[in-house]
């Protein structure tokens, strides 16, 4: 180009300048567009995958899951806590599953014990097997005598009332049935000394379900009152909350430990809830059985504005 006039040499050397400039200003406003795709706050791509939300504080026969996001769910996780606590004050295993009667949700559990010898608390299925057996709206003397006073010769009379063992079994598991318990009801006296049917491994959730199903079935109607009526020496547990309807178990391991059990519908202002309860005390006495929970019934007491209650039809 040295033999290029002056003028045109310039006019070219700017030319070369301008598109210099236009070629930067090109990178830099298509580096602009990238870079605010990464961070600019109005950006449109995906941000990080939320976690899952987790679910359920107590399941079914299983212990709790890991605890819920909702408010409610937050209730039932402090009360978890609560009882928690009064678990370390006994010195027993226990545990409790409560149901809103009449709502049909699965019942909710609090504790370590989950299931066992069901001993007298199958006495509410048994006599209202042979309530419906009889077809009458009133329940006999034996009935009364098997519920109030959890008399075990009376109890026997209306297992042989309702059959053979096999035959009697099924008709208790019948009304079992009816409130989606499919808990088997035992025909053979697998321990000499004890009925069949109390030998029967019950377990907390589904005494709950089924008692919050079968208080609203008018059927039922005679025994739950007989649960009203429960002898002032049985009166301990939920016996000491005024109103429940209640029953009890309770009977010894094969190495001499008690077990004691306890079912029973409490009324509430907002409503009615089904509970089931036991307790496996440390020392195996069947008073410090009695003394635990009466204990956890004073924990209900204290929490029962906080349990989920239900009516009949709702």
């Amino acid at each position: 180009m040295s033999g290029m006039p002056a003028r045109r040499r310039h006019s070219i050397y700017r030319l070369r300048v301008a598109l210099a400039l236009l070629l930067v200003g090109a990178v830099i406003v298509a580096t602009g567009v990238v870079i605010g795709r990464h961070f600019s706050p109005h950006a449109s791509a995906p941000g990080p995958t939320p976690s899952p939300t987790r679910t359920g504080v107590v399941s079914p026969g299983t212990p709790p899951a890991n605890p819920p996001t909702n408010s409610g769910s937050n209730e039932l996780t402090a009360l978890a806590a609560d009882f928690a606590q009064l678990q370390s004050q006994l010195h027993a295993e226990i545990g409790i599953a409560v149901s809103a009667v009449g709502s049909g949700a699965s019942p909710s559990t609090l504790g370590d014990w989950q299931t066992g010898p069901a001993w007298s608390t199958i006495k509410v299925p048994l006599a209202i097997a042979a309530l419906r057996k009889e077809n009458s709206p009133q329940a006999t003397a034996a009935m009364k005598a098997a519920i109030t006073e959890s008399d075990n010769a009376a109890a026997e009379s209306i297992w042989e009332g309702l059959g053979d063992p096999v035959t009697a079994a099924h008709k208790v598991e019948d009304v079992l049935k009816e409130a989606g318990d499919s808990t088997t009801v035992q025909s053979q006296k697998v321990r000499p000394e004890f009925t069949a049917f109390g030998q029967t491994y019950w377990p907390l959730v589904d005494q709950a379900r089924f008692l919050a199903f079968a208080k609203c079935d008018s059927q039922n109607e005679p025994i739950f009152s007989l649960m009203g009526q429960v002898e002032q020496d049985q009166r301990w547990g939920m016996g000491t909350i005024p109103e429940a309807q209640i029953k009890g178990g309770w009977g010894p391991s094969p190495s001499g430990s008690y077990l004691v059990r306890q079912i029973g519908i409490l009324s509430t202002s907002t409503g009615m809830i089904a509970v089931a309860m036991a307790a496996a005390p440390a020392s195996g006495s069947f008073a410090d059985g009695t003394h635990d929970l009466t204990e956890v019934a004073n924990w209900l007491t204290a929490h029962l504005a906080a349990l989920h209650a239900g009516h009949c039809g709702s």
